[in-house]
């Protein structure tokens, strides 16, 4: 059994307390940021439009992600203190929140310059799992999104919680939700070549890793088990599985395009 009593600050700067969640949401965009135009994007103006495409991208992520949160996670809470919606620092972000404001933003930014929103959301899709590795393991420094209870060996304590052996879910997310989910999309990235494909793989396999691995999690203590002893989390996985699937379907009919077209 691991004992975590992490401290969820990283550390100060002169007044201000950098938390390494702060730290994995600058550095899941920084990381990604680069593999992408390392490794997909080879001339200048594409490198160009995807710099500007960043500023859209983490206004989605941190937009989507506090409103996902609000209203999939703790409506009731917010209607009664609205004015802490924009308490972002404080916590409180919905991954499935940050993937709807990332599609909004995406198609505002493809729209605008007359682009195909497909390719870059497969850019996305590609890198995303970085950002999630990022994030569940400052889930997991911060004592936060903990599991179940459970008597397993590698159980964890985590003492600003209580006394209980717990599932490290937060460490199952991010090995299935960001190292192997990366590892797969990656190995198809040159299979799927036509755009949206990859998005649709990302959906509907993150989905079924989130859907699994939330029977290890603790639901949350304001919502508990909703539908057929299912979490928030689970119910809105098999949506996006649903339209992942859709998606792979659409897409999968048309006429491949090359995805480093971007």
């Amino acid at each position: 059994m691991f004992i975590n009593n992490f401290d969820p600050v990283a550390f100060n700067f002169f007044i201000l307390e950098i938390r390494w969640y702060s730290l994995s949401y600058i550095f899941g965009i920084l990381f990604g940021w680069f593999y992408i135009k390392k490794f997909f994007l080879k001339d200048v103006n594409s490198k160009s439009l995807f710099d500007n495409y960043i500023t859209y991208i983490i206004l989605g992520i941190i937009i989507g992600g506090r409103i996902g949160y609000v209203l999939f996670y703790n409506l009731n809470y917010y209607l009664s203190r609205p004015h802490e919606v924009f308490f972002i620092w404080e916590g409180g972000m919905s991954f499935h929140g940050g993937v709807i404001g990332v599609i909004i933003s995406s198609l505002i930014f493809s729209k605008k310059n007359d682009l195909n929103v497909f390719r870059y959301l497969d850019l996305v899709a590609l890198s995303a799992p970085i950002g999630i590795f990022l994030g569940r393991v400052s889930n997991f420094i911060n004592s936060e999104l903990y599991g179940r209870q459970t008597d397993l060996p590698w159980s964890v304590k985590f003492i600003k919680i209580d006394d209980l052996s717990r599932h490290p879910s937060q460490i199952y997310e991010a090995i299935f939700e960001g190292l192997i989910l990366f590892i797969i999309l990656n190995i198809y990235k040159k299979k799927l070549i036509n755009p949206g494909l990859i998005s649709s793989l990302f959906l509907m396999i993150y989905s079924i890793f989130r859907f699994f691995i939330e029977y290890t999690r603790e639901p949350d203590n304001h919502l508990g088990l909703i539908i057929f002893k299912l979490s928030m989390g689970q119910i809105i996985s098999l949506i996006t599985l649903a339209f992942g699937i859709f998606l792979f379907y659409l897409k999968n009919k048309n006429e491949p395009e090359k995805i480093n077209n971007a």
